[in-house]
This record gives C-alpha cells, structure tokens and sequence, in this order.
C-alpha cells in the first residue's frame, strides 16, 4: 500500500468480518424517527421490573448471527517473508505471525517445519490471517486484496471447523477487493452457505450494524456498532474509486474481508480499513460499499480482473480556495495537471489547466468523482468530458483507453519523480515577489541539473520563501518552479507581478499558481499579502 493519511489502518485490519445475507421476517425492524423518544418500559413481575428496549432497538443479534455466521469463513495465508521495508508506523497491512507459531483459536496449525533438506537455504515464510464470505453455494468467497495479494498457499476454516485450500480468482488493487475459490476435494459437493450483497436498500446513518470476522485470529467472531457516515475519503490510492461507509463497531487486525450486516442480515460492505492513532482498535472502521464489491467481484469471476476507463491525465480537485483565486466561486470539479503524452486525453486536446466539470453530463464536484466516473466507461468508448477552458465552457470528446494497474501508475509516477538531492546550484539573478513571499530567478543549466528539471519544463525557479508567508505555510520550497499563475504562462518576475495586480484590481485575494516539483505539477492558491 502506498503512504496514507496518519493514523488510518487501510487493510491494518487485515480482517475486519463481516457477513452478508438477505434474511427478512426476523422480528427485527429498523429504527424511526420516533423511537428515540419512546419511553424505557419495565415489565412488572412478582420479583423486580424486567428492562425491555424501545421500539426499533432490537433485543439481541443472536437470530441474525445464526443465519449469517456459516458463510463467514477465516482466511490462513502463506506467503515469503518480505524483507523490512521503511513504512509509516500504524499503516500494516495485516497480523502476520511466524510460521509455526499458533495463533489464538486457529485449529489445525503445525509445529516449525523444516524446508531445506540440501544445501540450498529455506526460504523464509510467514503466515497471516484474514475474514471473507461466502457469495455463491459453489464456493466463490470475497475479501479484501490486501488479504490474499501475495499468497502462495491459501487456506480457509469455515464454522464447522473444516478446514479447505482454496485458489485466487482475481483481485483488484483498485478497490481492495479480492475473489477466491474452494477447490479442496475434502468440500462435500456445493452446498456452502452463502450470503447476497444488498444495495438497494441502505441503512440510515445511526442505524444499527453487525460485523463477523477473525480478529486476531478468533474465528467466528461478532461485534455490533452503528453506521456513521457515507461517502468517506480515505486519502489513500482505494479512494478514488471506493466512497466507503464509516461503521462505528469494534474491527481489529483479522477482520480485513469479512462483512458487514444491517438489522435484516444484509451484506451492505466489506470491512477494509481502521482508524488507529494506536494500531489498536478504536471503534472506527471503514466497509467497502457492497454496490462496490458487488460490481466488482462479479467482475473478477468473470474475467479475473476489473477493466476500467482511462483517459491519461493527472489530475487535482479544484476546491473553493482555487475557484476563488481566478474569480470562478460557484465552479467545482477537478483540475488537470498534467496529460499523458500520446494518452487518451492528449489525442482528443485537453490541455493543462481545463478545468473539468462534468462527465458524460454528470456534474463532478473533485478528483475522485471524475476518476470514478471516467472508470465506467469501457476501453473504446467516447466520453463527454465538460471544461472550461480560458474561462469559457467546452466539450471535448475522449476516446476512453484501459486504466493500466495501480503498481504500475504507481511505478510510473515514482521514475519521474525521483529526487537526486544534489547540491544547491550557483544562485541566479533573482526577484522577490513580496506579494506572494517569493524569491524568483530564471531556470539555468545548473538549476536543471540539480534539481533535475527536465528541459521542457519552463518558468521561474523558486529561489527563496518567505516562512510566514501563505506560500511557505503551503510548502513551497526552494528548487520548485513557478509555471503558470492564474492560467497564464511565466516567463518573467513582471508577469508574476502583473497577475497580482490584476488579481487585486478584481478584488481577489488571492492568486492560483501551478507549481513543478519533480517535474509534477500541482496547483497552489496563494494569498496575496497586503
């Protein structure tokens, strides 16, 4: 998993369960509006009044469990030993526990085995444990990517106690979603238990949730909380295309893949992710929406992968502060900094700095909504892409392309991203901008080569930065290169100071500069200082 935002746990819960199940007609309802002021009722006996809960809490989980509990299963994996690698504390992906040690309440785990019998050396293993559910009587079973990603050998223990080797199907780097099948010879024909996505009818924030899983490795177990919030961003590479359900119940380090139920025993997310400050559990998870997991697993069944639009841009969301700085307050979506040469994007004409707004008619409001919409259309087709471009709307039609595999973005981004940390340059002539806290100078030979910029890279290069100023609290740094301000190209320090003034004679209070830092850009919105 790539850096997240401190103190989430995407996938720490390498487990978090959940199950899913359509079970109406258990004398269990959802909560109104007016439950919450229905009087406490105590139930006259010949000994002491009986407590009893209100109209819409119900009075236990047990007939909800009993159903959905068998299709839950615990996930064993094993895998080689990863070499320690430097990661942000708290950010793991899942308990891992030596091989032959025995985990709490795991069955059937064998002692230190040996795996050299030459002169060749072992190579290292480890286990790690995860949840996931049933979703077919044939023994298809949905969890988390982070869960089985580098398994070599994969294991599940269901309710009963049966323990079956089960094969990966496909998985999804982009959700965290993952599909295994059993193909144990042990299972008895295809009469697994198993449970249904439900994305018609969601819960209401406050409602009451169930989740089933394997913390720790204690199999079968279930926690209850609430539905907190939808449409949570994580911050993490997943949000782009997962609006996930914030679930207020006890998920820990094991529950990764396993369900999440309403009051009825529908399956409504798939546990993924943890807030922790600690690595510990603080009562705050994150499911997988199950209209998401639901498109997807059926998907990877088919296929084995999860085919997406792609149309080559690098993009940023255009937020209030940046609508403001160029005078367009009511205008939302997303920005673009960059397009991939020879992309999608490039052959149909959208440009650095369009501002795109809608896709195939539908308004976008940040960067991961049009991620999420562009990543609907099928390789081939034509997207209606919305801009405004010089301050005037436009359409443009894109050709979509295939959306390569995260890792390999990934892997894109960092080889033109890499920073040689060189020595500091001869100092060019330079200009302060005392508007914008900057100290501004041309881009020489020696700048490039420090800094690594490459040659088609034009602008101004950051000298200095004045620390109090709205530019160093953003972290505009030195060696960074001021391109553009307020959609305009820099050429010089009377360009940076002519947008200013025109900024000020529009009453703005502030500027929109994009920025190049390892030749990516990103936009910044400056305030100009009195």
């Amino acid at each position: 998993m790539t850096a997240r935002k401190s103190g989430f746990i995407v996938g720490a819960v390498a487990g978090a369960g959940v199950a899913c199940a359509a079970l109406a007609g258990m004398g269990m309802r959802m909560g109104t509006a007016d439950a919450a002021q229905a009087p406490v009722v105590r139930v006259s006996t010949a000994s002491a009044p009986t407590f009893a809960p209100p109209p819409g809490a119900p009075m236990s989980f047990a007939d909800i469990f009993e159903k959905v509990s068998p299709a839950v299963v615990q996930i064993n994996v094993t895998s080689k030993a990863q070499a320690p690698s430097l990661r942000i504390p708290g950010l793991e992906g899942f308990d891992i526990v030596p091989r032959g040690q025995r985990r709490p309440g795991q069955p059937g785990q064998q002692g230190q085995q040996q795996e050299d019998d030459g002169d060749t050396p072992a190579t290292p293993k480890q286990q790690s444990a995860g949840s996931g559910f049933f979703i077919s009587a044939d023994g298809y079973i949905v969890t988390n990517n982070h869960v089985v990603a580098d398994a070599d050998e994969i294991q599940v223990v269901l309710k009963d106690g049966r323990e079956l080797k089960a094969t990966l199907v496909g998985r999804d780097e982009s959700t965290d979603l993952a599909v295994i099948k059993v193909v144990d010879p042990k299972a008895k024909g295809k009469d697994f238990t198993f449970v249904n996505f439900e994305n018609q009818a969601k819960p209401r924030v406050g409602d009451w949730v169930i989740t089933i899983g394997n913390p720790f490795g204690l199999g079968g177990t279930a926690t209850a909380g609430i539905i907190s919030a939808y449409d949570r961003n994580l911050n993490d590479t997943t949000s782009s295309f997962v609006p996930y359900i914030q679930i207020d119940a006890p998920i820990n380090r094991g529950n990764s893949g396993g369900p999440s139920f309403d009051i009825y025993g529908r399956v409504i997310g798939v546990n993924s992710a943890i807030y922790s400050p600690s690595g510990g559990s603080v009562g705050i998870g994150f499911a997988i929406p199950a209209e998401v997991a639901e498109g997807v697993a059926k998907q990877l069944i088919a296929n084995g992968k999860v085919v997406r639009g792609y149309i080559g841009v690098s993009i940023m969301a255009f937020n209030a502060e940046m609508a403001e700085a160029l005078g367009m307050s009511d205008v939302k979506g997303a920005i673009v900094a960059s397009v991939v040469p020879g992309g999608p994007a490039a052959k149909a004409g959208l440009l650095p700095d369009d501002i795109l707004v809608a896709v195939n008619g539908v308004k976008i409001s940040d960067s991961s909504e049009l991620t999420r919409e562009v990543s609907k259309a099928r390789p081939g087709e034509t997207i209606k892409v919305s801009i405004i471009r010089d301050g005037k709307p436009r359409i443009v039609d894109v050709k979509s392309g295939t959306r390569p595999s995260e890792s390999s973005l990934a892997v894109t981004d960092d080889e033109q991203g890499q920073d040689g940390a060189a020595p500091t340059p001869d100092k060019p002539a330079s200009q302060k901008v005392d508007a914008l806290g900057l100290t501004l100078g041309p881009i020489d030979a020696a700048s490039r080569q420090t800094y690594k910029i490459e040659s088609d890279i034009k602008g101004l290069l950051i000298i200095g930065v004045k620390g109090d100023s709205d530019a160093g609290e953003k972290g505009l740094a030195k060696g960074d290169v001021l391109s553009n301000i307020n959609g305009a190209p820099v050429t010089s320090v009377a360009d940076v100071n002519s947008a200013v003034e025109t900024a000020k004679k529009a009453g703005r209070t502030s500027v929109l500069v994009k920025i190049v830092r390892q030749n990516r850009p990103v936009f910044i919105p400056l305030k100009i200082a009195p």
